[in-house]
């Protein structure tokens, strides 16, 4: 608990300052005097003044940060004074310095994708498991062991990618064709149909593997050999891969694997294991134990699971191109998936708040580095991608506010904004409350 709010904290903490940062950059670049540049809120902790008259603090309550800046020149100001205002520049620098918050946490993303991909990531390699018969996958002929090497033309390098690809497919229907290796070898084109959109209810479980595609399965790992069993007597190793068991070929994943041997006491196995990539053929004798009530094969060995793992890195051109352009697309799909749900085509219960925000902070901080990396870049978008919609009280419902004005040649007049900001702040909470439901209903269901 304590590490998953810390984690949260200092996302926030991050991402909202990287924001705030970019308006207090351009506003400096456009003249116009910033009088606060706050990290954090509330009775401020430190404070210095630097030489442009900008007060900087860190304040007591660690949630984000804010810009202050001299919107309207003060009583009996110069004119060279009053022109470093902020309502005194004309609409394109206003604009300018508003949508800079939003561009900034886009190209944090951009910054810490391309970081990940320089340094280097293992994640799962595109690998599928067998998919049931009656399932899209089934019935489009995909296999155990097929590795995806690319969608639609796209190059995939991990499932990762292949996953992200393909909820595109899910959400709106449609076909996909997708280049796979058999693990026989070789290259084949097999194409995923669709006929309706999955509305991508959480409720109900993973989509991709109610299409059948899934990985496969974590091949069985000797992890540690008991002493005195009949692994031991079999010349099992810890470190190897258990490939085949009797009758039982083709990629293997543990419960399978356990299932067997349980069913096979006092039988011997022939047993094939990859050890320092050779395989070795061996014999085995489960021993016959009570367990549960009722007699079981055992050959006294503990099993872990070994997933295949690629790993992506590229150079610095290549990283920066890599990191831009899965900034667009997450960006690009995030759109398309809120237009979806304003219409009904997806569910809304993929609409999440602070809650989910914070475990999510939470569980990648666990895992590493690297994912919480992927963390802080993905809702760097969603943070910038949320404050450019056209919402009063947003930095996008300003932007409205200045092409308004550019359009009629003046401003828009107190009396819209005044509606504008209360229709914005009456959406923003309803929006809120429907995600705060969906945080509660996942932590209790």
């Amino acid at each position: 608990m304590f590490l998953t709010l810390i984690a949260f904290v200092v996302a926030l903490g991050i991402l909202i300052t990287f924001h705030e940062l970019g308006h207090y950059w351009i506003a400096r670049l456009c003249g116009v005097r910033v009088l606060r540049f706050s990290i954090g809120f509330g009775r401020a902790i430190l404070r210095r003044t630097d030489k442009h008259g900008t007060e900087w603090a860190v304040s007591a309550i660690p949630l984000g940060g804010y810009v202050k800046m001299q919107d309207d020149p003060e009583p009996g100001a110069s004119r060279a004074e009053a022109a470093r205002s902020f309502n005194a520049q004309p609409v394109w620098r206003r604009m300018a310095i508003v949508a800079a918050g939003p561009v900034f946490n886009l190209v944090l993303a951009v910054v810490f994708y391309a970081g990940l991909d320089m340094v280097g990531t293992q994640v799962p390699a595109p690998i599928l498991g067998q998919p049931e018969i009656s399932s899209p996958a089934g019935q489009a002929g995909f296999m155990a062991g097929d590795k995806i090497l690319a969608i639609d033309g796209n190059a995939v390098a991990s499932w990762n990618d292949a996953r992200w690809r393909l909820l595109d497919v899910l959400s709106s229907g449609g076909q996909a064709a997708l280049d796979v290796q058999p693990a026989a070898g070789g290259v084949q084109r097999r194409v995923l149909v669709l006929k309706t959109g999955n509305r991508l209810d959480p409720s109900q479980g993973d989509p991709l593997a109610a299409a059948g595609l899934h990985l496969q399965r974590p091949r069985p790992v000797v992890r540690e050999v008991g002493a005195g069993s009949p692994g031991q007597a079999a010349g099992l190793q810890a470190g190897d891969t258990i490939v085949g068991v009797g009758d039982l070929k083709g990629p293997l994943d543990a419960s399978a694997l356990v299932g067997y041997i349980q069913q096979h006491a006092g039988v011997s196995l022939p047993i094939t294991v990859l050890r320092g990539g050779v395989a070795i053929s061996l014999h085995v004798v489960p021993r016959d134990v009570q367990a549960e009530g009722r007699e079981v094969g055992r050959i006294g060995v503990l099993l872990g699971g070994d997933v295949p793992m690629v790993t992506v890195r590229y150079g610095v051109l290549d990283s920066v191109w890599h990191g831009a352009r899965r900034t667009w697309d997450t960006a690009w799909m995030s759109l398309r998936m809120m237009g979806r749900m304003a219409v009904g085509d997806i569910s809304w219960r993929n609409l999440s708040g602070p809650v989910t925000m914070a475990d999510y902070a939470g569980q990648t901080a666990r895992i590493g580095l690297a994912a919480y990396v992927s963390y802080l870049a993905l809702i760097s978008i969603s943070l910038g991608v949320l404050n450019l919609l056209p919402i009063p009280m947003l930095d996008g419902g300003h932007l409205l506010y200045y092409l308004l004005e550019v359009v009629r040649g003046r401003p828009v007049p107190e009396r819209w904004m005044q509606i504008g900001q209360r229709t914005g702040l009456g959406l923003l909470v309803c929006l809120m409350g429907l995600a705060l439901f969906n945080d509660f209903a996942r932590l209790f269901t």
